[in-house]
């Protein structure tokens, strides 16, 4: 089992196949779990994505990927994801302050 990544966040790879890998997260929940499974399941080559928390006292999120085998790696499927959950977010914010912007005017009329 190989682990890449700090005290916070560590990849599992388990045996040597990149396909298969388990992301275990601290200090994250349900909200971030089911958000990194949705765009997971979204990408090409995905054949599995799901995600677990082993016990609500336990400070960590279990996140398990399986790729096509001949594509990315389950690693860089995360990565890309994470990404793409990053970018919708962006999307988000500005949307939501454009329209707290225009809230914001039309109070002061």
């Amino acid at each position: 089992m190989a682990n890449t990544g700090g005290d916070e966040r560590t990849c599992e790879v388990a045996g040597d196949d990149p396909s298969c890998a388990t992301i275990v997260l601290r200090g994250e929940d349900h909200t971030m779990g089911n958000a990194v499974r949705y765009m997971l399941a979204r990408r090409p080559g995905v054949e599995f994505a799901g995600y677990s928390i082993p016990h609500p006292s336990e400070d960590r999120l279990n996140i398990r990927v399986q790729t096509a085998v001949g594509g990315e790696s389950a690693a860089e499927a995360f990565g890309g994801s994470v990404k793409d959950l990053a970018g919708v977010a962006d999307v988000i914010a500005k949307s939501f302050l454009g329209a707290l912007e225009e809230f914001s005017t039309s109070m002061k009329e």
